[in-house]
């Protein structure tokens, strides 16, 4: 099994229902994203996904977000809707780019940094 991962950022805002605390208010973070991918075989160039193809892809997902309210500008974190902790924003943009991979590669993981020292990682379900 190989995998491939990479890194990329983008700023939002976002509020916290649900929470008590400071983060119930509107603040903002400058997020960093990990991408893994993962497939058992290589294709002819040896390769299990061009890092140029992967980073293209978590850049047009991630700009759905960048530079937006993600309460009130992205749909799925709408009022009773996705809560856009570290930890939905992870498994929302895993499902999206999970359905970007190409023929006998799959989403191994996604992981959000709010900050240097707090992150979450989405591993999606074999059936996922």
């Amino acid at each position: 099994m190989f995998e491939v991962s990479v890194e990329a950022s983008f700023s939002a805002a976002h509020r916290l229902r649900d929470y008590e605390g400071a983060c119930e208010r509107l603040h903002g973070h400058n997020y960093k994203v990990r991408v893994a991918a993962r497939g058992p075989k290589l294709g002819p160039a040896g390769m299990l996904l061009d890092f140029k193809v992967l980073k293209r892809e978590v850049a047009s997902v991630m700009d759905e977000l960048d530079h937006h309210c993600l309460n009130e500008d992205v749909d799925d974190f709408g009022e009773g809707k996705l809560n856009p902790t570290a930890e939905n924003i992870a498994m929302w943009l895993g499902r999206k780019l999970a359905e970007r991979l190409g023929e006998g590669v799959s989403l191994a993981s996604v992981t959000v940094w709010e900050s240097d020292t707090s992150a979450a990682t989405f591993v999606p379900d074999r059936d996922e």
